[in-house]
């Protein structure tokens, strides 16, 4: 386990990763657009899209994906960081995201880089239970906010069953440390995700739902 002035220094490096907002600066480099001011408000590659710019936005989430799986393996792999520590250090980028420096605390909703954290801590692993448990939460739910709960009840499948069947990678983190990441990301989505999951979901996927109030 690392000293405490030893670990300092990734937690502050995976913050710093997470709080980056390319979204933002893709939109100002390439469209000359603020992308906050399209769709929700949220400065996520989502947004990008919807300015116009299919290129930046793709981009724009890749670069989402690396600043969350970059520090995670970086810790992992080059330094051995384990346990605890790198449970904090896997919820840095998230939360760097969700309230970044850059953007006067008015960060995104972390989704992109969750993906990235999760690539980080399992490889493709636990990002393709994700992936697979969001498309089904996009195609039966009229709210995002309720997809992303699905993703993340696919992420506790992951977790709880996946590992004790197949996970042979030279680095495991035990699966309490997956734990306290999932529940962290879990609070975090649930607050950026508010206002969708104030009511229930509307499985009425094929009409546009009424926005939350």
């Amino acid at each position: 386990m690392m000293d405490t002035m030893s670990f300092s220094p990734w937690l502050f490096f995976a913050f710093l990763c997470g709080s980056l907002p390319f979204s933002v600066w893709a939109g100002r480099l390439f469209l000359s657009k603020d992308i906050r001011a399209f769709g929700d408000g949220n400065p996520g590659a989502a947004n990008v899209l919807l300015a116009g710019g299919r290129r930046a936005a793709g981009a724009a989430l890749v670069l989402d994906f690396i600043k969350g799986a970059a520090p995670v393996a970086l810790a992992t792999f080059a330094a051995g960081i384990a346990g605890w520590q790198l449970a904090l250090i896997a919820l840095m980028p998230i939360l760097g995201n969700a309230y970044s420096p850059f953007l006067m605390g008015r960060g995104g909703k972390s989704v992109a880089v969750s993906f990235g954290v999760w690539s980080g801590l399992t490889f493709w692993e636990g990002s393709i239970a994700a992936g697979f448990f969001l498309s089904i939460g996009f195609v039966l739910c009229g709210f995002s906010g309720w997809a992303v709960m699905s993703a993340m009840l696919g992420l506790l499948v992951y977790i709880l069953f996946i590992p004790s069947i197949w996970y042979d990678y030279p680095v495991r983190p035990e699966s309490a440390v997956l734990l306290w990441v999932w529940a962290g990301n879990l609070a975090v989505f649930v607050w950026k995700h508010r206002r969708d999951l104030a009511g229930p979901p509307d499985f009425r996927w094929w009409k546009k739902p009424t926005p939350r109030p």
